[in-house]
Protein backbone atom coordinates (compact mmCIF):
# COMPACT_ATOMS: atom_id res chain seq x y z
CA UNK A 1 0.00 0.00 0.00
CA UNK A 2 1.44 3.86 -0.93
CA UNK A 3 0.50 6.13 1.16
CA UNK A 4 0.66 9.46 1.14
CA UNK A 5 1.22 11.73 4.26
CA UNK A 6 1.18 15.61 5.42
CA UNK A 7 1.73 16.45 8.79
CA UNK A 8 1.86 20.17 9.77
CA UNK A 9 3.19 21.41 13.57
CA UNK A 10 2.72 24.77 14.80
CA UNK A 11 3.53 26.54 17.84
CA UNK A 12 2.76 29.89 18.95
CA UNK A 13 3.91 31.82 21.53
CA UNK A 14 2.75 34.07 24.37
CA UNK A 15 5.91 36.29 23.89
CA UNK A 16 9.09 36.48 22.01
CA UNK A 17 11.12 32.88 22.22
CA UNK A 18 14.81 34.21 22.53
CA UNK A 19 15.94 30.99 21.23
CA UNK A 20 14.85 27.51 20.78
CA UNK A 21 16.19 24.40 19.63
CA UNK A 22 13.75 21.19 18.26
CA UNK A 23 14.71 17.84 18.00
CA UNK A 24 12.44 16.55 14.74
CA UNK A 25 12.09 12.43 14.11
CA UNK A 26 10.62 13.10 11.21
CA UNK A 27 11.62 11.63 8.56
CA UNK A 28 11.00 7.59 7.78
CA UNK A 29 13.83 5.12 6.96
CA UNK A 30 14.22 2.46 4.65
CA UNK A 31 13.15 -0.78 5.24
CA UNK A 32 12.54 -4.28 4.31
CA UNK A 33 8.42 -2.91 5.29
CA UNK A 34 8.66 0.24 3.87
CA UNK A 35 10.28 1.48 0.87
CA UNK A 36 10.39 5.59 0.96
CA UNK A 37 8.95 6.91 -2.53
CA UNK A 38 9.78 10.96 -1.48
CA UNK A 39 9.90 12.72 1.45
CA UNK A 40 11.05 16.28 2.23
CA UNK A 41 10.42 18.60 5.28
CA UNK A 42 9.56 22.11 5.01
CA UNK A 43 11.12 24.38 7.64
CA UNK A 44 12.11 28.21 8.88
CA UNK A 45 15.77 27.29 8.12
CA UNK A 46 18.22 24.07 7.36
CA UNK A 47 18.74 21.94 10.10
CA UNK A 48 21.65 19.59 10.79
CA UNK A 49 20.90 15.68 10.04
CA UNK A 50 22.30 13.15 12.00
CA UNK A 51 21.61 9.75 12.96
CA UNK A 52 20.59 9.41 16.97
CA UNK A 53 21.37 6.29 19.03
CA UNK A 54 18.54 4.48 18.00
CA UNK A 55 19.11 4.46 14.66
CA UNK A 56 16.42 7.42 13.80
CA UNK A 57 17.13 10.36 11.25
CA UNK A 58 17.47 13.28 13.83
CA UNK A 59 16.76 17.36 12.31
CA UNK A 60 17.88 19.75 14.76
CA UNK A 61 16.43 22.86 13.92
CA UNK A 62 18.25 25.77 16.18
CA UNK A 63 16.57 29.10 15.84
CA UNK A 64 18.78 31.98 17.40
CA UNK A 65 16.55 35.11 16.73
CA UNK A 66 13.44 35.87 18.39
CA UNK A 67 10.41 34.62 17.12
CA UNK A 68 6.83 34.00 18.30
CA UNK A 69 5.85 31.11 15.97
CA UNK A 70 7.68 27.82 14.50
CA UNK A 71 6.04 26.01 11.29
CA UNK A 72 6.85 22.73 10.36
CA UNK A 73 5.59 20.74 7.80
CA UNK A 74 6.38 17.44 6.43
CA UNK A 75 5.19 15.26 3.40
CA UNK A 76 6.22 12.47 0.95
CA UNK A 77 5.07 8.83 0.16
CA UNK A 78 5.87 5.38 1.33
CA UNK A 79 5.39 2.13 0.05
CA UNK A 80 4.74 -0.25 2.56
CA UNK A 81 4.91 -4.07 2.19
CA UNK A 82 1.65 -5.59 4.10
CA UNK A 83 2.96 -8.55 3.85
CA UNK A 84 6.05 -8.18 5.95
CA UNK A 85 5.40 -8.96 9.30
CA UNK A 86 8.57 -8.28 11.00
CA UNK A 87 11.54 -6.96 10.93
CA UNK A 88 14.90 -8.16 11.39
CA UNK A 89 17.86 -6.41 13.96
CA UNK A 90 21.28 -6.35 13.08
CA UNK A 91 21.68 -4.67 16.37
CA UNK A 92 22.29 -6.30 19.87
CA UNK A 93 18.10 -5.74 21.80
CA UNK A 94 19.32 -6.02 24.84
CA UNK A 95 18.86 -2.49 25.77
CA UNK A 96 15.63 -2.49 25.28
CA UNK A 97 15.07 -4.70 28.53
CA UNK A 98 15.61 -1.39 29.97
CA UNK A 99 13.04 -0.12 31.89
CA UNK A 100 12.85 4.19 32.10
CA UNK A 101 10.61 6.71 34.33
CA UNK A 102 7.50 6.27 31.65
CA UNK A 103 7.91 2.35 31.49
CA UNK A 104 8.87 1.46 35.27
CA UNK A 105 6.79 -1.58 36.26
CA UNK A 106 4.91 -1.65 39.41
CA UNK A 107 3.75 -4.54 41.20
CA UNK A 108 -0.14 -4.29 39.28
CA UNK A 109 1.56 -4.06 36.16
CA UNK A 110 3.86 -7.49 36.77
CA UNK A 111 1.36 -9.62 38.42
CA UNK A 112 -0.80 -8.64 35.06
CA UNK A 113 1.61 -9.24 32.86
CA UNK A 114 2.32 -12.47 34.50
CA UNK A 115 -1.45 -13.30 34.63
CA UNK A 116 -1.66 -12.74 31.14
CA UNK A 117 1.29 -14.44 29.64
CA UNK A 118 1.97 -17.32 32.23
CA UNK A 119 5.59 -19.08 31.51
CA UNK A 120 4.75 -18.37 27.34
CA UNK A 121 7.12 -16.33 25.58
CA UNK A 122 5.91 -16.42 21.98
CA UNK A 123 3.67 -13.80 19.70
CA UNK A 124 0.21 -15.59 20.74
CA UNK A 125 1.20 -15.34 24.02
CA UNK A 126 1.74 -11.65 23.95
CA UNK A 127 -1.32 -11.49 21.74
CA UNK A 128 -3.69 -12.54 24.40
CA UNK A 129 -1.71 -9.88 26.46
CA UNK A 130 -2.14 -6.99 23.86
CA UNK A 131 -5.99 -7.88 24.23
CA UNK A 132 -6.10 -8.24 27.84
CA UNK A 133 -4.18 -4.60 28.56
CA UNK A 134 -6.75 -2.97 25.86
CA UNK A 135 -9.66 -4.07 27.58
CA UNK A 136 -8.71 -2.61 31.02
CA UNK A 137 -7.27 0.90 29.84
CA UNK A 138 -9.89 2.36 27.75
CA UNK A 139 -8.91 4.40 25.24
CA UNK A 140 -9.73 7.74 26.60
CA UNK A 141 -8.58 11.30 24.78
CA UNK A 142 -7.69 13.85 27.74
CA UNK A 143 -7.48 11.16 30.79
CA UNK A 144 -3.48 11.61 30.92
CA UNK A 145 -1.13 13.72 30.09
CA UNK A 146 2.17 13.78 28.13
CA UNK A 147 4.17 12.83 31.28
CA UNK A 148 2.17 10.16 32.55
CA UNK A 149 3.73 7.21 33.09
CA UNK A 150 2.71 3.33 32.48
CA UNK A 151 1.84 2.89 36.16
CA UNK A 152 -0.25 6.17 36.87
CA UNK A 153 -2.18 5.16 33.08
CA UNK A 154 -2.65 1.33 34.24
CA UNK A 155 -4.21 2.43 37.61
CA UNK A 156 -6.63 4.93 35.96
CA UNK A 157 -7.54 2.15 33.68
CA UNK A 158 -7.88 4.85 30.78
CA UNK A 159 -5.18 6.13 28.22
CA UNK A 160 -4.10 7.13 24.56
CA UNK A 161 -2.35 5.37 22.27
CA UNK A 162 1.23 6.20 24.20
CA UNK A 163 -0.36 5.28 27.50
CA UNK A 164 -0.93 2.08 25.57
CA UNK A 165 1.95 1.48 24.49
CA UNK A 166 4.33 2.30 27.84
CA UNK A 167 2.11 -0.40 29.79
CA UNK A 168 2.61 -2.97 27.38
CA UNK A 169 6.11 -1.88 26.75
CA UNK A 170 6.60 -2.00 30.98
CA UNK A 171 4.89 -5.54 31.15
CA UNK A 172 7.15 -7.19 28.57
CA UNK A 173 10.34 -5.66 29.73
CA UNK A 174 9.11 -7.40 33.43
CA UNK A 175 9.23 -10.51 31.56
CA UNK A 176 12.05 -10.44 30.25
CA UNK A 177 11.14 -9.47 26.50
CA UNK A 178 13.35 -6.66 25.14
CA UNK A 179 10.41 -4.09 23.61
CA UNK A 180 10.80 -0.58 21.97
CA UNK A 181 8.47 2.56 21.55
CA UNK A 182 7.84 3.47 17.73
CA UNK A 183 6.56 6.59 16.28
CA UNK A 184 4.47 7.27 13.43
CA UNK A 185 1.33 7.25 11.27
CA UNK A 186 -1.64 5.26 10.22
CA UNK A 187 -3.92 4.76 8.09
CA UNK A 188 -7.75 4.10 8.81
CA UNK A 189 -10.88 3.92 6.95
CA UNK A 190 -12.11 6.17 10.12
CA UNK A 191 -12.27 10.05 9.05
CA UNK A 192 -12.55 10.50 12.98
CA UNK A 193 -9.33 8.43 13.74
CA UNK A 194 -6.06 10.37 15.07
CA UNK A 195 -3.64 9.75 12.25
CA UNK A 196 -0.50 10.46 14.30
CA UNK A 197 0.17 7.08 16.12
CA UNK A 198 2.23 5.17 18.77
CA UNK A 199 2.61 1.57 19.25
CA UNK A 200 5.16 -1.12 20.53
CA UNK A 201 7.31 -3.78 18.96
CA UNK A 202 8.73 -6.86 20.78
CA UNK A 203 11.71 -8.77 20.09
CA UNK A 204 10.41 -12.57 19.24
CA UNK A 205 13.06 -15.37 17.49
CA UNK A 206 15.02 -12.72 16.13
CA UNK A 207 12.85 -10.30 14.55
CA UNK A 208 11.21 -7.07 15.82
CA UNK A 209 7.25 -8.25 15.66
CA UNK A 210 4.46 -5.07 16.68
CA UNK A 211 1.72 -4.65 18.37
CA UNK A 212 -0.59 -1.99 18.19
CA UNK A 213 -2.78 -2.16 21.14
CA UNK A 214 -5.41 0.41 20.86
CA UNK A 215 -6.36 -0.86 17.84
CA UNK A 216 -5.94 -4.38 18.67
CA UNK A 217 -3.86 -5.29 15.89
CA UNK A 218 -0.62 -7.36 15.72
CA UNK A 219 0.19 -6.83 11.75
CA UNK A 220 1.51 -3.76 10.78
CA UNK A 221 -0.35 -3.58 7.64
CA UNK A 222 -1.33 0.12 7.38
CA UNK A 223 1.53 1.31 9.16
CA UNK A 224 4.29 3.78 8.79
CA UNK A 225 7.19 3.78 10.84
CA UNK A 226 8.79 7.18 11.79
CA UNK A 227 11.03 6.42 14.74
CA UNK A 228 11.56 3.74 17.99
CA UNK A 229 13.11 4.17 21.49
CA UNK A 230 12.88 3.17 24.73
CA UNK A 231 9.65 5.23 25.26
CA UNK A 232 7.67 8.36 23.96
CA UNK A 233 10.93 10.68 24.86
CA UNK A 234 13.15 9.12 22.68
CA UNK A 235 10.70 8.40 19.51
CA UNK A 236 7.98 11.57 19.42
CA UNK A 237 8.29 13.53 16.35
CA UNK A 238 8.92 17.03 17.63
CA UNK A 239 10.33 17.46 21.04
CA UNK A 240 12.34 21.25 21.93
CA UNK A 241 13.13 23.32 24.19
CA UNK A 242 13.23 27.10 24.58
CA UNK A 243 14.27 30.83 26.63
CA UNK A 244 11.61 32.77 26.93
CA UNK A 245 8.25 32.80 25.03
CA UNK A 246 5.66 32.64 28.26
CA UNK A 247 2.42 30.24 27.31
CA UNK A 248 2.82 27.96 24.18
CA UNK A 249 -0.03 26.91 22.09
CA UNK A 250 0.77 23.66 19.80
CA UNK A 251 -1.59 22.88 16.90
CA UNK A 252 -0.70 19.97 14.40
CA UNK A 253 -2.79 18.63 11.49
CA UNK A 254 -1.81 15.01 9.70
CA UNK A 255 -3.38 13.47 7.18
CA UNK A 256 -2.45 9.82 5.68
CA UNK A 257 -4.28 8.60 2.49
CA UNK A 258 -3.44 6.48 0.13
CA UNK A 259 -1.34 7.78 -1.92
CA UNK A 260 -3.10 7.33 -5.49
CA UNK A 261 -6.37 8.69 -4.43
CA UNK A 262 -4.26 11.91 -3.33
CA UNK A 263 -2.61 12.08 -6.55
CA UNK A 264 -6.46 12.45 -8.34
CA UNK A 265 -7.52 15.06 -5.76
CA UNK A 266 -4.73 17.06 -6.59
CA UNK A 267 -4.86 17.09 -10.57
CA UNK A 268 -8.35 17.74 -10.50
CA UNK A 269 -7.96 20.60 -8.83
Amino acid sequence: MKLSISHDTAYYYEDQVRASIQYLRLTPQESPRQRVLGWQLDLPRPAQVQVDPYGNILHVLTLDEPHDTIRIHASGQVDIDEACEAERYDGSPLPFLRSTHLTQADQALRQFALRNVGEQRDRAALGNLMLALREHMAYTPGSTHVESTAAEAFAGCAGVCQDHTHAFLACLRTLGIPARYVSGYLFTDDCGHVASHAWAEAWLNGAWYSFDITNRLNKPERHLKLAVGMDYLDACPVRGMRRGGGYEKMHAHVIVSPAEIQIVQQQQQ
